[in-house]
């Protein structure tokens, strides 16, 4: 594609976006930007939740992915469902009885101001990383795609991408994001969609025969029932329903827009819609990811091996098909799906981020509405900043993203996961001052752990440290319970 017709894409996409951000942005109140008013159409926002689960991570992460560990990741997305259910009957009941905004707040009625600080750090702490993780990746395309031709430097793209950004989320926040995260995620699906009928048109393959070729591939394999395996189904299963929990049900990125919807019932079917519609999403991106490889091999398309066997620079694999292989329609679906992504990565979570720091920390109930704005507008460029220097850190990373995202989750989640079900299943009182140690602890003996598990017995938890995080929390809350 050439760089007049790439830049005409972004230019128009942007535009859309910003006619959206202007109508949405009519008529705000104060609390706009951080509640939406209350008024959002619950299939709307499930809908639009999508692209903000999906982002540019399962765009090209999930499809690349299947090379190295088949369709394994599918008893992750069994697991994911299950934990929609509970957060569709247990933590959304919670949050609209309590009326929240910052859904930490909880904490802060059942144990305490320090756990509920404590709390809202690991949200900060959990979303910071993940959305510039999510970022990094669609920047990295953006670049490879666009910004290379015009000899743009990396961090420039990554800047770019972020003030436009800030332009069309800084005045109403999420009350525009749940119109723009719905537009996203039809550019996303829709690119996935474009891009199998330009594979199977390509290799002459009819709707029944495409479907054979990926159930008789050799990465079709969904369960793995080796104990030992980092990918066995139950640590992929329970890690999966764990970390649904975690980083849906107790993110403020996600739970902001369903506590925008106007009552508990529609909620509740905004998540139970949105969980449907994830995991067929997300196994279409399974089935792409080896359609993707079937093509590389039948038209002897290189593909990098490391020293281990396994392929190296997975997350490159669609862009690089979709761009320079499939021919131009596949190209402009592909960039507008990654642009899609690029937004959708950061838009909602800088409002979130921005939502718990200044509800947690700087309590701006009490504020003016001219404080109200200022420290709004200080937070979210404070937030630009440090996901900016996150991306630069982490810039030279290789491999699947998906797969460090849920590693660190696990770390930064587990406090949070043990927190919570502490919380809603016990009536056990614990010293609030010490939370904050209890939370440090775990995540790091959680760390020795593994490794000790590794070395001495050759057993991996996976994406279950989040389990042995959250149960290490539990333990440590037990210790220092009050006496009475």
């Amino acid at each position: 594609m050439s760089t007049i017709l790439i830049f005409s894409i972004i230019a128009i996409y942007f535009s859309l976006i910003m006619a959206i951000s202007y109508f949405a942005s009519r008529n705000r109140s104060d609390e706009s930007f951080f509640t939406g008013d209350r008024e959002s159409p619950w299939f709307l926002v499930a809908f639009g939740m999508v692209g903000a689960a999906l982002s540019g991570v399962t765009f090209v992460s999930v499809p690349g992915m299947v090379g190295n560990n088949n369709f394994y990741f599918f008893q992750f997305i069994l697991g994911n469902v299950v934990g929609y259910l509970f957060i569709t009957y247990v933590l959304i009941p919670l949050y609209y009885k309590l009326n929240l905004v910052s859904i930490y707040g909880y904490l802060n009625e059942r144990f305490g101001v320090k756990t509920y600080k404590t709390g809202s750090f690991y949200f900060l702490l959990s979303q910071s990383f993940g959305a510039a993780l999510r970022l990094l990746l669609a920047a990295k395309i953006l670049q490879f795609a666009f910004f290379d031709k015009l000899n743009i430097p990396f961090y420039a793209t990554v800047i770019i991408i972020i003030i436009m950004i800030w332009l069309y989320t800084n005045k109403s926040g999420i009350k525009t994001i749940v119109w723009t995260d719905a537009m996203q995620t039809f550019f996303l699906i829709l690119a996935a969609v474009v891009t199998i009928v330009m594979i199977t048109s390509s290799l002459n393959l009819s709707f029944e025969e495409s479907i054979n070729e990926v159930v008789n591939h050799k990465y079709f394999k969904i369960f793995d029932w080796e104990h030992k395996s980092g990918s066995n189904f139950f640590k992929q299963f329970i890690s999966g329903f764990l970390i649904a929990v975690a980083m849906m049900g107790l993110d403020q990125n996600m739970m902001q827009k369903s506590l925008t919807i106007k009552n508990m019932k529609d909620a509740q079917k905004n998540t139970l819609t949105f969980s449907l519609i994830l995991a067929v999403t997300q196994f279409l991106f399974l089935g792409l990811g080896v359609l993707l490889y079937i093509y590389a091999e039948q038209n002897n398309i290189s593909l990098p091996f490391g020293e281990n066997g396994k392929l190296l620079d997975t997350d490159t694999l669609f862009p690089n098909l979709a761009i320079n292989h499939l021919g131009l329609i596949a190209g402009i679906s592909f960039l507008l799906g990654i642009i899609a992504a690029s937004f959708s990565s950061i838009d909602s979570a800088l409002t979130a981020l921005t939502t718990s720091f200044t509800y947690d920390f700087l309590d701006i109930t009490s504020k003016s509405s001219k404080e109200k704005l200022k420290l709004k507008n200080y937070v979210m460029f404070g937030f630009s900043v440090i996901i900016f220097i996150i991306i630069m850190a982490f810039s030279g990373s290789r491999g699947d993203v998906i797969s460090t995202i849920f590693y660190v989750a696990g770390y930064t989640y587990g406090p949070l996961l043990g927190l919570f079900l502490f919380g809603m299943f016990t009536k056990i009182q614990v010293k609030d001052n010490l939370i904050p140690i209890v939370a440090v602890l775990a995540p790091i003996l959680t760390y020795l752990l593994n490794i000790y598990f590794k070395n001495a017995f050759d057993f991996d938890f996976g994406f279950l440290n989040i389990a042995v995080n959250a149960l290490l929390t539990v333990l440590g809350l037990l210790i220092v319970k009050k006496k009475n």
